[in-house]
């Protein structure tokens, strides 16, 4: 399975939307509808202020991935939106992985000192690629006042670059 990490374009709306809606509602029930996004209607104006971006990975024409770094000010970036479609998961294929790397590859030449992101309870494996990777959990009382908290996130993660 041949995987191109590369930034978001305006072309990819529709199958960045395929991927993320049916993760959020179908596979782990977080009641959460595409007009809730509005990040995702407009990636440019949201993500890609600053030291910010948006990635996708792409695999036969289709995205099976995203992540995105949302600069929010003071050194600091949010880390957002980290899907993988079901059958590009694991250790073996490596996407989220790939997805992550080039995330905080971007951060560091940017001269972002840390990363945070909020995340659900309900994302199991996330908590433990988060933490595998050098993230540490955090109270929302941690949490800078720039971060951009999403209703439906209870877990908290920090990375110093």
């Amino acid at each position: 399975m041949s995987v191109r990490i590369r930034p978001f374009a305006a072309a990819d709306a529709a199958g960045l939307r395929a991927l993320i809606l049916p993760i959020q509602r179908d596979e782990f029930a977080v009641a959460i509808t595409w007009e809730q996004q509005p990040d995702l209607h407009d990636v440019d104006a949201f993500y890609r202020g600053g030291a910010g971006e948006f990635w996708v990975a792409e695999s036969a024409g289709a995205v099976v991935g995203s992540v995105a770094l949302k600069d929010i000010g003071g050194g600091l970036g949010a880390l957002r939106k980290m899907f993988v479609r079901a059958d590009h998961r694991g250790h073996a294929a490596g996407v989220a992985q790939r997805l992550l790397d080039t995330l905080v590859a971007h951060a560091r030449a940017r001269g972002i000192a840390a990363i945070v992101l909020g995340t659900t309870a309900q994302f199991l494996a996330a908590h433990r690629f988060y933490e595998k990777n050098g993230f540490r959990a955090i109270p929302p009382e941690a949490l800078p006042a720039s971060f951009p908290r999403m209703a439906v996130d209870t877990r908290f993660y920090r990375r110093d670059l």
